[in-house]
């Protein structure tokens, strides 16, 4: 969440960033807003003042055997009148707390400005695109041949995007999962978590879901709890509402956990096979770090990511999201996307994503600096490392043979037990 007194005091800089991020938003009236609470603060810290006095005078009048009476009537006039001021603060704070929770992060100055994801950059690619001397299939026809995945039941038990996975193809899965929490724990430092997949509504308020985001989510409502869209939800308010130390800094935690969104909107984009489903598992990687290493953190935080794909040998490229396609939180983010062979597509398969103190500040995270013990908001970041299940689609349309079977990555043959999956 963004400061009022840092919109005030940068009023054309955040509307800027809004006219940049393609959206409408009315800073004046937020400002308006602000304008009237500020006075109402004022009126009610004048009455608080005004009874501290006349509560000072009543005593110095008890002391000396006087006559208090009016002065116990004035203290009962201003005490009803600071209970009901207290009331109209409370609702204009809670009217500029609804619109400040609106308002996105600003982008960070290298993102390159653009109202859609056609300005975004690619900043790098890897790999070889497979050559094929046949003509190559797509994921759904190859798994159904081999009866490792089974859509049509998968809608039968639950809907459509909901998958079923089977024999190998379960296998398959639950061995990516294995591989990239080892690789992210064992290589790259990080600390597996094991959240919970419910979570309150202050939790996905902290991260920035909502409430711009609630009709994506999947919902509990007797419970007011969500069924987490990422594990970056649970594990970010790990520390919400706690002052860390700072030499608890930088705090690396990866996690598995499947995730749920509704993908409201996006019907036609993408949503064959298992392009675009409403289930999905993923190993999420995040990051709570010193602002002045944010951005360093940013650039390792993708290389953990690209390492996945590379040990897997899957071609990808980077691009940095433009203003207009960043998520409402992040100030920076870079999509990597795994190129699909049988579709003749790259798919997104991670986002990575400094939220720099957006979420700290929403969550009401902090650490105490060492040198003079000021509160600070760390900065946080997140990054998919990777998602699934569209890495299952890319390895069966990459790694897909003539006779139909599927090849098995290499670094993937330990856990699979297999090198290569035959139709039965």
């Amino acid at each position: 969440m963004l400061n009022i007194n840092f919109i005030r005091e940068n009023l054309e800089i955040v509307k800027n960033s809004i006219k940049n991020r393609n959206l409408t938003l009315d800073i004046d009236k937020i400002i308006s807003i602000d304008t009237e609470r500020r006075e109402k603060l004022k009126t009610l810290e004048a009455l608080k003042n005004q009874r501290n006095t006349v509560s000072k005078e009543i005593g110095n009048l008890k002391k000396t055997n006087q006559d208090a009476s009016k002065k116990l009537e004035e203290m009962k006039t201003v005490s009803q009148e600071i209970k009901e001021r207290d009331k109209e603060f409370l609702a204009i704070e809670t009217e500029l707390k609804k619109y400040l929770s609106t308002i996105p992060n600003i982008p960070h100055d290298s993102v390159p400005v653009g109202p859609d994801a056609s300005f975004n950059q690619e900043i790098r690619s890897w790999g070889e695109i497979p050559e094929f001397d046949f003509t190559p299939r797509p994921h759904w026809e190859i798994a159904a041949d081999l009866d490792i995945i089974d859509l049509p039941r998968g809608s039968k038990i639950t809907g459509s995007g909901f998958i079923l996975y089977k024999g190998l193809g379960a296998k398959l899965e639950r061995s990516l999962i294995n591989f990239m929490l080892d690789t992210h724990t064992e290589k790259h430092n990080y600390t597996e978590i094991f959240p919970p997949f419910l979570v309150n509504r202050e939790s996905m308020y902290g991260t920035g879901q909502l409430p711009k985001l609630e009709e994506d989510m999947y919902k509990i409502p007797d419970e007011d709890l969500f069924l987490i869209p990422t594990a970056e939800v649970p594990v970010t308010n790990i520390f919400r509402n706690e002052i860390l130390k700072e030499k608890q800094l930088p705090i690396y935690y990866t996690a598995y956990t499947p995730c749920f969104r509704k993908e409201a909107g996006s019907y036609g984009k993408e949503t064959k096979g298992m392009n675009r489903v409403h289930q999905f598992d993923k190993v999420e990687l995040v990051k709570f770090v010193k602002p002045e290493t944010s951005y360093n953190e940013l650039e390792s935080l993708v290389n953990n990511a690209e390492e996945i794909l590379k040990l897997l040998e899957i071609p990808y490229r980077v691009l940095l999201l433009s203003s207009g396609d960043i998520s409402f939180a992040a100030a920076k983010c870079y999509d990597l996307e795994a190129f699909s062979t049988g579709q003749n597509i790259y798919l997104e398969v991670s986002s990575c994503s400094n939220f720099e103190n957006f979420q700290s500040r929403r969550a009401n995270i902090r650490y105490k600096r060492e040198n003079d013990q000021k509160n600070i908001y760390p900065h946080t970041l997140n990054g998919s490392g990777l998602a699934l299940a569209r890495i299952v689609a890319v390895i069966l349309e990459n790694y897909q043979q003539k006779d139909g079977s599927v090849k098995i990555p290499s670094v993937l043959i330990p856990y699979m037990g297999c090198s290569i999956i035959t139709k039965r």
